[in-house]
């Protein structure tokens, strides 16, 4: 394809500094806003929107497979933060704590949530008695505290808004099908509502989850080859429960410890639509999560008829796509400029001369091809084009993937790999934390995770040339 036309002279190339290009793009498509609190954001009315619409798709998705919305206090007492161990030690560099109220020193210290483990296990100790009431399947929608070292908006703030699934399961067989389960549903998510193509795998040991037996991932990789942790999943065992004392009467009449699932996605998956399909240009938005997915510009709207017919074809599409008539005094130009940088995926001119015609000129977002399109078909015609955008938008970024993952067989060629090439590398693994830690230190990569289902690529470890345990896909993060 020719080299488009930039029309948002303000946002800075992506392939001359793709962090300003994040930036530029997160602030003038009006997403957020910068506080006075550090890593803290503004969510703009549009940047909220999106979050809105993921937020829907997602909790549908979870109420259908009989999962309930709950709500837990924001401040945790220290000595409850305290009872699972690795948990503490795992969370501990992040805590923010609230030690005054009003004028008073408190007693005990308050940790604000980096997260609810604890607080839901308080809570499961005290209303789970028999295997009646299991499973217990809870979710939350609320904001968590870390107090990052550095941050970037969307990616990485010191607070941030998901939802932190938590549940209760009387046999291990059962969590465990749950934590897949909830993969599977992020994973159908992130592919089939944000377009975005995703690995799903295990976390080695040392990179999962505080306190977790077993952490499962998906992994996305951005536009510049850097992955993006999208949503994880987390198999705890009943290590939480034993530390809280949490038991049923089982179907045996004996006490039993259940067995607890953890799993949450985050607003970093805004971050992750962004560097996933964005352009020099701005955003482009999947379909399904964009606040406006069709925007109505009429041309020469002076000319008689043309705002009437506008708002005639606004109410026809109203039922099938959120829409919006831009019938402002803003110069076309100007208008298809806005709407780019927003990402709206489709765009419907109506000028006199369509009018004549009894049609429309459909725009995408994301090639710019124009469709033109009879006013009779537009029920059928922009359904198609929005499912169009989305499939173009979900081959390109598969296509990017494909691209950038590379197989390494050796030391040499993995380091050769990692300092040339940007992307995933495959190699096979040992085990030993000792080559992980290598491999982190000598070239910067991480262990994204062992993916489900793949064939190996060797027989030895790529770092200590020992025989392997494992396929893994490294590479950088946000």
């Amino acid at each position: 394809m020719a080299q488009q036309k930039k029309m948002v002279e303000a946002i800075t190339s992506m392939e001359t500094d793709f962090a300003k290009w994040y930036t530029d793009v997160v602030v003038k498509a009006e997403l957020c806003e910068y506080s006075s609190v550090r890593g803290c954001i503004v969510f703009r009315p549009y940047g909220y929107a999106i979050w809105e619409n993921i937020q829907k798709i997602l909790d549908e998705r979870f109420k259908a497979t009989g999962h309930q919305n709950v709500y837990m206090p924001m401040l945790i007492p220290e000595s409850l933060l305290q009872k699972e161990k690795d948990h503490v030690v795992g969370f501990a560099p992040e805590c923010a704590w609230v030690t005054m109220g009003g004028e008073d020193t408190l007693t005990e210290r308050l940790c604000v949530r980096p997260t609810s483990e604890t607080l839901f296990c308080e809570h499961f100790a005290h209303v789970i008695h028999s295997y009646r009431d299991l499973p217990m399947l809870y979710n939350q929608w609320c904001s968590v505290m870390r107090w990052e070292k550095t941050t970037r908006p969307f990616l990485r703030t010191s607070e941030f808004l998901w939802q932190e699934g938590h549940t209760m399961h009387e046999t291990a067989e059962e969590a465990v099908n749950e934590t897949l389960q909830m993969l599977n549903i992020y994973a159908d998510f992130c592919e089939d509502s944000l377009a975005i193509p995703v690995l799903k795998g295990e976390k080695t040991p040392k990179e999962k989850f505080a306190g977790a037996e077993a952490t499962y991932t998906i992994e996305a990789m951005m536009h510049n080859g850097v992955a993006l942790q999208s949503g994880t999943s987390h198999f705890f065992g009943d290590g939480f429960a034993r530390a809280f004392n949490i038991q049923f009467t089982g179907r045996d009449n004996k006490l039993a410890y259940p067995f607890q699932t953890s799993w949450g996605v985050s607003t970093r998956l805004i971050g992750g639509i962004i560097m996933t399909h964005g352009d020099d240009n701005g955003l482009v938005l999947p379909p399904a999560i964009a606040p406006i997915q069709l925007v109505i510009i009429p041309i020469a709207q002076h000319k008689e008829g043309v705002l009437e017919k506008a708002k005639e074809v606004f109410e026809k599409v109203k039922p099938i796509a959120r829409v919006k008539l831009d019938d402002s005094d803003n110069s076309p130009g100007w208008k298809f400029s806005e709407y780019e940088m927003k990402g709206v995926p489709l765009r419907l001119e109506l000028g006199p001369k369509d009018i004549e015609k009894n049609q429309c000129v459909l725009v995408r977002r994301d090639t710019r091809e124009k469709i033109v399109v009879s006013l009779d078909e537009l029920e059928t015609a922009i359904p198609q084009a929005l499912q169009a955008v989305h499939d173009g938008l979900y081959e390109k970024a598969l296509e990017n993937r494909k691209n950038r993952t590379w197989d390494a067989h050796n030391w040499e060629e993995f380091q050769s790999i990692a300092a040339e090439k940007s992307g995933f590398i495959r190699a096979m693994w040992c085990g030993d934390e000792a080559c992980e830690d290598k491999i982190k230190d000598e070239t910067g990569l991480k262990s994204r995770c062992i993916p489900f289902g793949e064939e190996p690529v060797g027989e030895t470890c790529v770092c200590c040339g020992r025989p392997a345990k494992k396929l893994v896909y490294w590479g950088r993060q946000y």
